[in-house]
């Protein structure tokens, strides 16, 4: 499929192994199909999988000086950490490990903090926790911005740290993942939840956080307890430099793991496309109501105007209910536009070249559903851009994109 991801532009984009078959393959929260799924592996394979690989494999063509220099720095400070804490993303539990960090991160007491869970369906999430457990590895879903929700990893670390407080006067917590994951945002709340706990603290410090990976670029302490004293350590994401197959590329793409820049966002919202055409996920848009009402907000034109208020700090603001009402109104013309195009679909999305017909059809609608003008000169790019917006804030379902039936619990 999609011989419009251009093939060579991709190839200098991700430079990848291709050593072994599709990490996961695809489930969502309208449940797994092997039959569908077989259509996006050879999209996949064929849109992207024949590029001239170099034959020993290579690093994707984004890893940034400081993420260099910060795994080494991680190395050498997980050799004095007594425990770990291992940020994924809870829409790819396996494709947001650190590969290149996992066999000492399974050497020490560690719990896996799946974060962004309230991006990913909790019933399949369920099958990630049991297969966690089945590998003897602590898990826990969690939302980096909800104090009750970190409170609850705090308490994991606490007991799994009970038998190490008895003999260390001071105890070493470190925060690891790969970029865009949420490591900075539960850094945060473990220091807000640290600063009510404890009398005496020390100045209060953030970690810097941003909607980009690879935004924090220095390793940075944080003072959590006293008695005994426990230092949480925020460490920079490091992506591993060699990604194992496309599939896992895209995935991290397309939860923002990597820049949208490497991929282009027009190829990221066909792989999306795909996804959902080959799940069936359009057909079960006609009859879902439950979309929540926050998230997204589009400004009008007229409250661009200057206003010396604009310069006081910018503090969060219940939605303005128009704003509401618009983006609930653009969700629903996009759901409407994929089930019909779906629905009236006579081809078959487990051939490559019938599902390649259906998506080009599909931008087409979405243009329109989308309202960007018919003639603007990048809509196409405006169309992938406003379509990614949807998916990576939850308008258009809570999903997880890595498949635990591929997964074999590890001893």
């Amino acid at each position: 499929m999609l011989d419009r991801f251009g093939n060579k532009e991709i190839a200098e984009g991700f430079k990848l192994i291709c050593s072994r078959e599709t990490a996961g393959n695809l489930i969502d929260q309208f449940g797994n199909n092997s039959k569908m799924r077989s259509g996006l592996k050879g999209a996949v394979k064929k849109g992207l999988g024949e590029m001239g690989f170099n034959a020993g494999g290579g690093a994707i063509n984004w890893f940034p000086g400081h993420m260099a220099a910060a795994t080494r720095a991680i190395r050498d400070r997980l050799k004095l950490a007594d425990f770990v804490i291992e940020v994924r993303d809870s829409r790819i539990p396996l494709s947001s490990a650190n590969e290149d960090l996992q066999p000492q991160l399974a050497a020490k007491r560690r719990v896996i903090a799946l974060n962004k869970k309230d991006l990913a369906n909790p019933n399949v999430m369920q099958k990630w926790i049991r297969y966690f457990d089945s590998c003897k590895q602590d898990c826990i879903p969690i939302s980096a911005h909800s104090k009750s929700s970190v409170q609850k990893l705090l308490e994991v670390v606490e007991f799994k740290l009970k038998e190490v407080i008895s003999r260390e006067p001071t105890l070493l917590v470190m925060v690891v993942g790969v970029p865009n994951v949420g490591k900075s945002a539960l850094i945060n709340s473990i220091h807000q939840i640290a600063l009510s706990r404890f009398a005496v603290q020390e100045r209060k410090k953030h970690a810097t956080v941003g909607p980009l990976p690879g935004v924090t670029q220095d390793i940075a302490g944080y003072k959590i307890a006293h008695k005994p004293s426990i230092y949480v350590l925020d460490t920079p994401g490091v992506l591993v430099p060699s990604i194992p197959d496309i599939e896992t590329g895209l995935k991290l793409s397309l939860t923002g793991s990597v820049k949208d820049s490497v991929v282009g966002e027009e190829r990221i919202a066909q792989y999306l496309l795909a996804v959902l055409n080959t799940r069936g996920t359009p057909l079960h848009w006609k009859h879902w109501n439950n979309r929540k009402m926050d998230g997204i907000q589009y400004v009008s034109e007229e409250k661009h105007k200057y206003d010396p208020k604009d310069l006081r700090p910018n503090r969060r603001k219940p939605p303005n209910v128009s704003d509401v009402v618009y983006v609930e109104d653009l969700v629903t013309e996009v759901q409407c536009a994929m089930y019909k195009t779906l629905a009236e679909f006579n081809g078959n999305v487990e051939d490559e070249n019938d599902l390649e017909n259906l998506i080009e059809q599909q931008f087409e609608v979405l243009q329109k559903a989308l309202k960007i003008p018919h003639k603007a000169s990048e809509a196409r790019l405006m169309v992938s851009k406003k379509f990614l917006t949807l998916f990576r804030t939850g308008k258009l379902g809570r999903f997880i994109l890595d498949d635990v039936s591929d997964t074999n619990p590890v001893s």
